[in-house]
């Protein structure tokens, strides 16, 4: 009865958080980017307050103890077949990757895998539930399943159809992992994560694909003859689509969508269009103001959409088309890769000199110059058309509940100490 009193307490001094938010995605396959410290000195100039790892890194979540920002932890797509068959190693993964960090460091949502519906591996693909259950049963199990999602990410192929928004569907191979899937999210109030990227459109067929659709400038829009819905932009159209193959999936209660990855590359090859600091700037600025005015799909205008920018910065280790190593909204010496328009302070204790060009060299010299986040790059026709990234609820769903701490106030320490004590026995 005392712990329920202590933890009723707690409940009382959390705020409940509904409005959109910028997110970051905070890749680092790379060799040369700056520590964690700095790297939260550019997040706090971008006025970002959600962070997506890949991984559950201790130096990161530790640099950002105390700081308000929600993180994203990743499981590896490696550790997912063991979390199904064992599910004492979710147990075992939580303690050495979730209770050392809270409540510091505020830890939202867990990912399992990523993108693994869409990959070959079919050991993977029957582990992927068993491993997001036993996960949410080790946080079940400290007290705190009710504050952190258990989720995956998934590209767009997951959908057989995408255009017009209301012919979306998933694959028809995919259903028997899917439905389940989308049952469990619902039963935890966990969201559906999709990475949507508008530049591989463009990109594949530059000549027939609207740039400015793509780039949330003034266009004309697309119009849905199914529902009457015109859309101003390529993301939107995305979103939508993936509400109506949930909504078609027939699996239960309505499950809110988020855009786990979105973003332009700065550089690319020769062959793949579109790729320019222009491009770049443009998107994401447009991208970062519609969160600030928190703008709706079409499909869902009421819900405010949340975005993780995909990625805080260029990774000069990545593999594959030179874009893959151009998303950073910062080089790793902490000056932009383009202007998005706002100062940011120059970040110490880099060791590089400057400019990284994606394949490990650099030339330039550091700089200070950074970037804002509620203006986009001011353009004389003022088309911006609605879009986002780490997306929102459709209109029948209920809003997302999330619990941030007010402060670690010794009191809150004590009760978090006292839930999480259980796990440790």
């Amino acid at each position: 009865m005392a712990l329920r009193l202590l933890l009723a307490v707690a409940v009382g001094a959390l705020a409940l958080d509904l409005a959109a938010a910028l997110g970051v995605n905070y890749g680092q396959v790379a060799d040369n980017l700056p520590s964690p410290q700095d790297a939260a000195v550019l997040l706090r100039a971008l006025k970002a307050t959600k962070v997506k790892l890949y991984d559950a890194d201790a130096r990161v979540l530790s640099a950002f103890a105390g700081s308000g920002v929600d993180f994203t932890v990743g499981v590896p797509d490696n550790l997912v077949p063991r979390l199904a068959s064992n599910p004492s190693a979710a147990a075992t993964w939580v303690r050495a990757n979730i209770l050392p960090h809270l409540p510091a460091t505020s830890i939202t949502t867990v990912t399992v895998g990523n993108e693994v519906l869409t990959g070959t591996d079919t050991t993977m693909l029957r582990s992927l539930l068993p491993a997001m259950e036993s996960l949410h049963a080790a946080l079940a199990a400290c007290n705190i399943s009710s504050h952190i999602a258990v989720t995956t990410a998934h590209s767009l192929a997951v959908l057989s159809s995408s255009f017009p928004p209301s012919s979306g569907a998933f694959r028809h191979d995919l259903l028997p992992y899917i439905t389940p899937l989308l049952s469990f999210l619902a039963k935890t109030n966990s969201p559906f994560l999709i990475n949507a990227y508008p530049y591989f459109a463009y990109k594949g067929d530059p000549g027939s694909v609207d740039l400015d659709y793509v780039l949330f400038q003034s266009n004309a829009g697309v119009l849905d003859v199914a529902t009457g819905l015109r859309y101003g932009n390529m993301l939107h159209a995305q979103v939508d689509a993936v509400r109506t193959a949930i909504c078609a999936a027939d699996y239960g209660r309505a499950v809110e969508i988020q855009v786990s990855e979105t973003g332009w590359p700065s550089q690319g090859d020769g062959d793949e269009a579109g790729a320019s600091p222009q491009n770049a700037a443009r998107y994401n600025g447009n991208l970062m103001r519609l969160v600030a005015q928190r703008k709706g799909t079409p499909g869902a205008p009421g819900e405010p959409l949340q975005v993780y920018v995909f990625a805080l910065f260029n990774e000069n280790q990545k593999p594959g088309p030179a874009s893959e190593r151009h998303y950073g909204l910062f080089k790793p010496d902490g000056t932009p890769a383009y202007d998005v328009g706002v100062k940011a302070p120059t970040i110490g204790g880099w060791k590089g000199s400057g400019n990284d060009n994606g394949n490990g060299a650099n030339n330039g010299t550091g700089g200070g110059a950074g970037l804002v986040v509620a203006e986009g790059p001011s353009e004389t026709g003022g088309g911006v058309g609605p879009g986002t990234g780490y997306y929102t609820i459709s209109s029948a769903t209920l809003k997302a509940k999330r619990w941030r701490c007010t402060g670690s106030t010794p009191l809150m320490a004590i009760i978090f100490l006292v839930v999480y004590g259980l796990c440790w026995s």
